[in-house]
């Protein structure tokens, strides 16, 4: 079915949002990584990118915060684009496990692929993978670049988070070296990790992840550059692993009931992509239990129900701006 929107409509949606769920409380900031801990739980930013370019904001959409596990899109991305679908499937794999993001249990009991790009293990993985291999610098470049060219803008690395990180990675250092165990890391194991601890502590706006995932909608074109970032018969294979794992073990209730595919991470940013009509991140520190924004998620939820539109709808959609 053909369903036409208004670019005023989707406007007053947003602000709605945003002035509904500005004082919502609940959950906390992440303290297991002390940078997180310290940011103002009060911050709270919404951004839709459509694939004109025309970009929609409200409140704190510039204020750069820590992208976290999000950052597992862009290069799962940057490691389809220079292996190609099926030996990202082949090497890593795109199954949800079920388990924790961060799961030691889940390696154990699927030895033979670290089972999807967007848990730790498979993240690790996909940085092993970056060309050019064997050359730090090289590959954190290429990671960088692909960044910036899905968000149309650069991204700066927090060093504090990155120390903090750094510091407290544990668990992805078992993580690193047990892929190593079972032939599935790529490259020497602590470059990896480090290049995925790196990763992850890029600071971002809400805007720029807005775009980035509009950039996926628009299969591939950056909506604001006009740059084809990737090739466009890969959308729907990145589509498919955010719908399947964004939201790791409650990724399943998060598409049922919000529609939109969308990755999270502990930074407190959201990132949705509806193919063919808009990128939509959400930006609040305090998490659930399963380190997820509460208020972006309830934003985000709020925005798809109120427009009407569904990933599975099956519905054409057609902004009139």
């Amino acid at each position: 079915m053909k369903k036409s929107i208004k670019l005023s409509d989707i406007k007053s949606v947003v602000e709605h949002a945003h002035d509904k769920f500005k004082d919502l409380k609940g959950g906390k900031n992440a303290d297991y990584i002390p940078f997180l801990s310290n940011i103002d739980s009060n911050l709270f930013g919404i951004s839709v990118c459509l694939p004109s370019g025309t970009i929609i904001e409200v409140g704190d959409t510039d204020y750069v915060f820590g992208i976290e596990s999000i950052s597992k899109v862009h290069t799962a991305i940057l490691a389809l684009e220079q292996y190609g679908a099926d030996t990202v499937l082949k090497n890593i794999g795109a199954d949800a496990t079920g388990l924790p993001f961060n799961s030691i249990l889940a390696i154990l009991m699927e030895n033979s692929h670290p089972s999807t790009p967007l848990v730790n293990a498979g993240a690790i993985s996909a940085a092993s993978m970056v060309k050019p291999l064997g050359d730090p610098q090289g590959k954190w470049q290429a990671i960088v670049n692909n960044m910036t060219d899905l968000s149309g803008s650069g991204l700066q690395l927090l060093e504090e988070l990155y120390q903090s990180e750094s510091e407290t990675n544990y668990n992805n250092r078992s993580i690193a070296w047990l892929l190593k165990n079972y032939d599935r890391i790529y490259d020497e194991p602590d470059m990896s990790l480090d290049l995925y601890t790196r990763q992850c502590s890029m600071g971002v706006t809400t805007t720029q992840l807005a775009i980035a995932g509009c950039t996926i909608a628009n299969s591939g074109k950056n909506p604001v550059s006009g740059k084809q970032v990737f090739k466009p018969e890969l959308m729907p294979n990145i589509v498919s692993l955010i719908t399947s794992v964004g939201f790791y073990e409650h990724t399943g209730a998060w598409v049922y009931t919000s529609g939109i595919p969308a990755k999270t991470g502990v930074g407190g940013g959201v990132m949705g992509t509806l193919p063919g009509v808009f990128g939509v991140a959400a930006f609040a520190p305090p998490l659930d239990g399963s380190g997820n924004s509460v208020k972006a998620q309830a934003a985000i939820k709020y925005i798809s129900h109120e427009i009407g539109v569904n990933v599975f709808s099956g519905d054409h959609i057609e902004i009139i701006e």
